[in-house]
């Protein structure tokens, strides 16, 4: 698909088509100065340096990574390591730049989405070819990715993780499953099964206890034939 310019309705915000998955490829607009998310309060050094990170250097930070979603990137945008802008975050009295931090990654992270989203519906957009020259632009859509976003928007619905009691999936097919004549013919088999097998437990169980009786009655009778023999052999040696 194109535009009225001839260009492609999705295009790549790097011109080399090589680097349509590079880390600036889809780089969206940066906030404006007005943005909410640059009216934080940021760190104040107490005894800034020529190398200190400045409010300034903060907020351009901060718009940069709102714009990109990566945070190496915002960090060569002023010119500072990720080890510095770390230790920043973490000092006592920089909450707000942690905070305008983190609202900014979310913020790129929801642009990532709403591009996964334009792709799964108009894919990326191809060129058509005839006779060396560029004649048209097709996009074809994405459904492997559509069917990821619906998956991960509404997972109630689209979730296969998500099918349990109480999913109208679930219940449907459990409805259709007991309603089976063979389900409920196997139902009753195992009921059957399970009730013989309870009637022969007890039963063993009864003579297992009349056995342990006869056992301990043995037992006692061979005493008093031990006593006995005892008592008799006293009698002979007298």
């Amino acid at each position: 698909m194109a535009d009225k310019s001839g260009k492609p309705a999705l295009a790549c915000a790097s011109p080399r088509p090589s680097r349509r998955t590079s880390r600036t490829a889809f780089t969206g607009p940066p906030p404006e100065p007005d943005d909410p998310l640059l009216q934080f309060a940021p760190y104040l050094h107490p005894a800034p340096r020529g190398n200190s990170i400045t409010p300034d250097k903060q907020r351009k930070f901060i718009a940069t990574l709102a714009a990109t979603g990566i945070v190496s990137q915002a960090a060569r945008r002023i010119g500072k390591s990720l080890e510095a802008l770390y230790k920043l975050r973490h000092r006592p009295g920089a909450e707000h730049f942690a905070a305008a931090w983190d609202a900014a990654v979310e913020r790129g992270l929801t642009r990532l989405e709403d591009c996964a989203l334009e792709r799964a519906l108009h894919g990326t957009a191809t060129p058509i070819v005839r006779n060396g020259q560029i004649v048209d632009w097709y996009g074809k859509p994405d459904n492997g990715m559509l069917r990821f976003l619906l998956q991960q928007r509404l997972p109630q619905r689209y979730g296969g993780k998500a099918v349990g009691p109480g999913h109208p999936l679930w219940d449907t097919v459990r409805e259709a499953v007991l309603a089976d004549p063979a389900t409920q013919a196997r139902e009753r088999n195992l009921r059957e099964a399970l009730t013989t097998a309870q009637r022969e437990a007890r039963h063993y169980e009864r003579a297992e206890a009349e056995l342990m009786g006869e056992v301990e009655r043995l037992e006692r009778e061979l005493a008093v034939a031990r006593g006995d023999i005892e008592r008799l052999e006293r009698i002979l040696a007298a």
